[in-house]
This record gives C-alpha cells, sequence and structure tokens, in this order.
C-alpha cells in the first residue's frame, strides 16, 4: 500500500493498532496515552519491509529501529535487546 499511495501513513498505522483494539474491546492498547500499555515501534516508513519467508519466518523487518513492549524495550538499533516482555492479547472474555 506504502507504494501506491492508497492509504496515508497515520490512517494505515491506525488500522494496525487502535482500530483491531476498539472493535475487540481491548481499551489499554492500540494508542499512546496515559493508562495504556507502552507498546511502539520506530521504523523508517521509506524503507520498513517485511523479509519474512516460508524458509525464514522469525527474520525480522527491515526499517525497523526499535520496538518497545510493554515499556520495555526489545528490539534497539535493529538487533534484539534480550527482553521478553510481551504476552498474548486476548479480547473481552476469553483466554
Amino acid at each position: 500500500m506504502r507504494d501506491e499511495g492508497l492509504v496515508p501513513l497515520a490512517e494505515a498505522i491506525r488500522r494496525l493498532t487502535r482500530f483491531p483494539c476498539e472493535n475487540l474491546g481491548i481499551a489499554d492498547r492500540g494508542r499512546l496515552e496515559a493508562g495504556c500499555y507502552a507498546d511502539i515501534v520506530v521504523f523508517d516508513p521509506a524503507t520498513i519491509a517485511d523479509r519474512a519467508t516460508y524458509e525464514d519466518p522469525h527474520a525480522y523487518a527491515v526499517g525497523v529501529r526499535d520496538v518497545v513492549v510493554n515499556g520495555t524495550v526489545t528490539l534497539r538499533d535493529g538487533a534484539f535487546a534480550g527482553a521478553l516482555a510481551g504476552r498474548a492479547v486476548y479480547g473481552p472474555g476469553k483466554r
């Protein structure tokens, strides 16, 4: 979508973050506000691209510099920072 210019960057980010959380009724994720979990990705919109394949499904995306999950830095300068801060997120009433 980036190359075709079909969706502005801000709208694409909303569709990948806030929109799904609102649809699933998850109130404390998907946005950067007081009281919400701090999940942040710092990336270069001009170069971000997925590199995962069936042969290498765990390949990091390029163009991603830093990732913060639940307030913990998990990727720093494109390299794993040694912390596993995430967990599965379920909608209301799910486990």
